[in-house]
């Protein structure tokens, strides 16, 4: 991506004007995954599905272009009639594997959770509750980091989205959001449908960690129509895994690039304004109160948070710069 801007070529789910908006009743879950090295975090993950309280929801495992992890899926699951085990047939990545799930699901609303998370008690009560209602195109939840150690006490929790998980200045109760976080989310299926699914462009491939796919689809799906509404419920929990690897403070500077890099290409798929709407806010709002915060604690780790505050947002802003010249450059804009 610094170099060049990924193709327009995309997969997409055959869109249709068909969009039912009455009261979800079933629910598919998909899970995607991509590597052996997660293999144990899977198995929780599709437990904790499994073990909610309520009917077996459909469970969709999406292996992405990895056959030792597919083999091992198949004979694992095999005996377990409420597990499907399928292989991305689409583009490789997290988008292609979420469509693949999406084309396979039979549920009103399709949710999707990470390979490495797990959902906690009454993780699918809480979501489907919200579908009572017709205007609710998609409801995301909350996600608590699970350490592998310690947490890095050089991280302000206004940046634990950079381990896919939930941070200081999403909501603290029931609210409408632009997008949800990817690793605890959900929308109808007629939704999803309506709007084509994910789009290739954007989204995680392997262990690149980029991102952008659940807030371009979020914005695709509130232009399709007005009405629709997107939540955020805090009651609809994760326990999302954090690797050793993504504690370190180069994860951190790696991913606010590529969390850059990706808005750009959001923005270009949809328009700044839309790309950059929670951005703002975030960088007006939240990140001024976590300087003045730690800087007033005259703490050694205080400062520290501090300085990384200033680093994400700096990092950041220099992967945004980047790839929207890069895609100037790309397409002979000047």
């Amino acid at each position: 991506m610094p170099d060049e801007v990924p193709a327009t070529g995309h997969s997409l789910l055959d869109a249709t004007d068909e969009f039912d908006a009455g009261p979800a009743e079933s629910l598919s879950v998909v899970i995607c995954a991509y590597t052996t090295r997660r293999w144990f975090d899977l198995c929780r993950s599709v437990q904790s599905v499994l073990s909610q309280d309520g009917p077996d929801p459909e469970l969709i495992l999406v292996i992405d272009h990895c056959d030792e992890l597919y083999v091992r899926a198949c004979n694992r699951f095999r005996t377990d009639t409420r597990v499907t085990v399928l292989a991305n047939a689409d583009t490789r990545g997290l988008s292609g594997a979420r469509n693949t799930g999406v084309r396979a699901a039979h549920g009103d609303v399709i949710a999707f959770v990470d390979d490495d998370a797990r959902a906690e008690p009454g993780w699918a009560q809480a979501l489907m509750h919200h579908y009572r209602n017709r205007g609710i195109a998609g409801v995301g939840g909350y996600a608590v980091p699970s350490w592998s150690g310690a947490r890095p006490s050089w991280l302000p929790e206004e940046f634990d989205w950079v381990v896919g998980c939930s941070y200081v200045g999403q909501p603290t109760r029931v609210a409408p959001v632009r997008n949800p976080i990817g690793c605890n989310m959900s929308m109808r299926r007629s939704v999803l449908y309506a709007v084509g699914g994910f789009r290739s462009e954007v989204g995680r491939v392997g262990s690149v960690p980029v991102g952008g796919e659940e807030t371009e689809l979020c914005i695709r799906i509130r232009a399709n129509r007005d009405s629709n509404q997107i939540l955020f419920d805090p009651d609809m929990r994760v326990q999302h895994h954090v690797s050793a690897e993504r504690a370190t403070l180069r994860y951190f500077v790696r991913r606010c690039h590529h969390e850059g890099l990706s808005k750009a290409v959001v923005a270009e798929l949809t328009t700044a304004a839309d790309a950059l709407s929670s951005e703002r806010t975030y960088t007006l709002h939240v990140l001024p109160r976590a300087l003045l915060r730690e800087g007033l604690s005259m703490r050694r780790d205080g400062l520290a948070r501090a300085a990384v505050v200033l680093l994400g947002l700096a990092v950041t802003t220099a992967g945004y710069v980047q790839g929207r010249a890069a895609i100037r450059l790309h397409t002979g804009r000047t």
